[in-house]
């Protein structure tokens, strides 16, 4: 970690091979008490985010595994795919429009035949949650958000949606996706800045770091599955229409 300029933003990237943090601080958050992030006295219960969506405060603290259950047939198969890129938060100052937001951008692939997805994309089908490390549990969680598909970048330029109202991915191709964390998602104790802290500070170490787990659905997802495996018309409800990416899974020997 290390400082920038006096407004700036934190990105946390994910590459291929390996993984790329780097951090741009404003300030320096004071040092977080192993046990500062439980500050909830009385249980938190779920509410309307005012962009759309439910924040799911009532998980706040929770220390649970971050990949779902499976709830379908071929979900954790192969094709298609959603894979996490990068995430991080960008404040643009007093001297620039916008707010402060913290996004997350994943990729979306297919197989060896195109994927046709409806805009927006998994439309208010969108769950994103923050875990923080060594068993603090859940530091935000949201559902019911929507990807926006962007042209690339930390900070991508969202797409026009085609003359069709679909955005097509042919095999070899990628749709990229951004998400944003609404600020009501984020636990007490934590704010969209610190999220993404890793304890402690300046680790070099993957362990000390959140995880993060993005979900999407969209029917199109279920057909394809169900197409890849030849199934008929009544077998296709059994797949899963779900597409899950988890940051750095702890144990792939469960997934």
């Amino acid at each position: 970690m290390f400082r920038a300029s006096l407004r700036s933003w934190l990105v946390l990237a994910v590459p291929v091979v390996g993984v790329l943090v780097l951090t741009y601080s404003a300030t320096t958050p004071e040092p977080r008490a192993d046990g500062d992030w439980r500050v909830a006295a009385e249980p938190l219960r779920d509410g309307p985010l005012s962009s759309g969506g439910t924040a799911q405060l009532s998980r706040c603290g929770v220390d649970e595994w971050p990949r779902p259950e499976p709830r379908g047939k071929a979900e954790q198969s192969k094709d298609p795919r959603l894979a996490l890129t990068s995430w991080g938060y960008y404040d643009p100052g007093p001297k620039m429009p916008g707010e402060p937001r913290f996004t997350v951008h994943a990729a979306l692939r297919t197989g060896d035949r195109p994927l046709v997805l409806d805009a927006p994309v998994a439309e208010g089908r969108v769950t994103l949650d923050f875990y923080g490390p060594h068993g603090e549990g859940v530091r935000a969680s949201a559902r019911g958000l929507t990807a926006t598909v962007v042209d690339g970048g930390s900070m991508g330029k969202p797409l026009d949606v085609p003359a069709s109202g679909r955005f097509r991915v042919d095999p070899g191709e990628e749709l990229l996706l951004e998400v944003e964390l609404p600020a009501g998602a984020v636990c007490p104790g934590h704010s969209l800045r610190d999220v993404s802290t890793c304890f402690p500070e300046g680790t070099n170490d993957a362990a000390d770091c959140p995880m993060v787990t993005l979900t999407l659905s969209a029917p199109a997802i279920r057909a394809y599955r169900a197409g890849t495996a030849d199934a008929d018309a009544d077998a296709a409800g059994s797949f899963s229409d779900r597409l899950v990416a988890v940051f750095l899974e702890p144990d792939v020997s469960r997934v």
